[in-house]
C-alpha cells in the first residue's frame, strides 16, 4: 500500500508534527512499508489455530497479596521531616 506525501503531510499535522519534506519522503516510504508488511500478515491463513497471549508457557512468580494490618497515624508520622496537625507538611506548590 503506497502512501501519497499529501496523506504523510496530513497525519504528521494531526499529531502536531513538522515534517521537512526529505523526512515526509522518508515518512512516506517506511510507512507504506510498514502497512504492505501489514497486509501479507493478513493474508495468513490462521485457521484453527488457538488465540495465545503467552507462547511460553510461563505463569506469575508473583505471590498472592496478602492483607496485612495497617500503620497507626504516628507510626506513619514518627520519620516525617515535618508534621502539623497529624498531616505531613510540605512547602506550597502554588502561589496564592
Amino acid at each position: 500500500m503506497s502512501l501519497s506525501t499529501a496523506e504523510i503531510a496530513h497525519v504528521a499535522r494531526l499529531a502536531r508534527l513538522h515534517l521537512e519534506p526529505q523526512e515526509l519522503e522518508r515518512m512516506r516510504t517506511q510507512v507504506s512499508a510498514i502497512l504492505d508488511y501489514i497486509n501479507m500478515l493478513q493474508e495468513v491463513d490462521v485457521a484453527g489455530v488457538e488465540a495465545t497471549a503467552q507462547v511460553s508457557g510461563l505463569t506469575s512468580v508473583l505471590r498472592s497479596d496478602q492483607i496485612t494490618g495497617a500503620l497507626t497515624r504516628e507510626e506513619v508520622l514518627q520519620n516525617a521531616p515535618d508534621q502539623a496537625n497529624g498531616m505531613f507538611r510540605v512547602r506550597a506548590v502554588f502561589d496564592e
